[in-house]
């Protein structure tokens, strides 16, 4: 009777698993979510779909995993953002984050959080839930450190901290969408530096 050759399974010789992620990532931000065939990613991996399951789960977890890379890689620029002094030294750095990011020489436009699943089917619910939640928590960390700003005096009493937070967020999605579409990095920044020219705004 003819038996079948059992398939390997697991991390093949020689794999980084850290570097493959790397990879996966870059696909995910230049193709977003549904975009990013299994073949893509494997391929970009340099390993079989057999050892990416193995190592990373499906291609959800593999993308969860991917967004959190983003978000202590390329993204990082908000944590940082928010240690600034002042609110306006906040935004500052967070739209000159923003630009920087989108408009990378070597590698995607855009921002993955911001396009990565935005039109999904229903198969991709839960990475268009999951960029929701990531999106929301920016806001909130913003919004908290607004209202800190507020309490300090270093915002006017009257200023709504949450209407502030979400107009911010607004203005670094729209860079990054723009960035996506080919705007340059220097008219970007020019349009950050417009923003900031009445802050806080009336």
């Amino acid at each position: 009777m003819e038996t079948r050759q059992r398939r390997p399974t697991g991390r093949p010789r020689g794999f980084d698993a850290d570097e493959a992620l790397e990879r996966a990532l870059l696909v995910f931000w230049e193709r977003g979510y549904e975009g990013a065939s299994l073949a893509n990613l494997t391929d970009a991996m340099g390993i079989s779909t057999t050892s990416m399951y193995a190592t990373f789960g499906n291609k959800e977890e593999l993308f969860r995993k991917a967004l959190e890379r983003y978000t202590e890689g390329p993204s990082a620029y908000l944590a940082r953002a928010l240690d600034e002094p002042t609110a306006l030294g906040v935004v500052t750095a967070i739209f000159a984050g923003t630009v920087r990011t989108t408009t990378r020489p070597a590698g995607p436009n855009g921002c993955l959080g911001v396009q990565g699943a935005l039109a999904t089917g229903d198969s991709s619910r839960g990475a268009r839930d999951l960029l929701v939640a990531w999106r929301d928590s920016g806001y909130s960390r913003i919004r908290e450190r607004f209202e800190r700003a507020v309490d300090d005096g270093d915002l006017p009493p009257e200023t709504d901290p949450a209407l502030l937070a979400r107009y911010v967020t607004a203005l670094a999605y729209g860079i990054a969408v723009q960035a996506a579409g080919g705007v340059g990095r220097d008219e970007l920044q020019d349009m950050a530096d417009l923003a900031l020219r009445d802050w806080p705004p009336r």
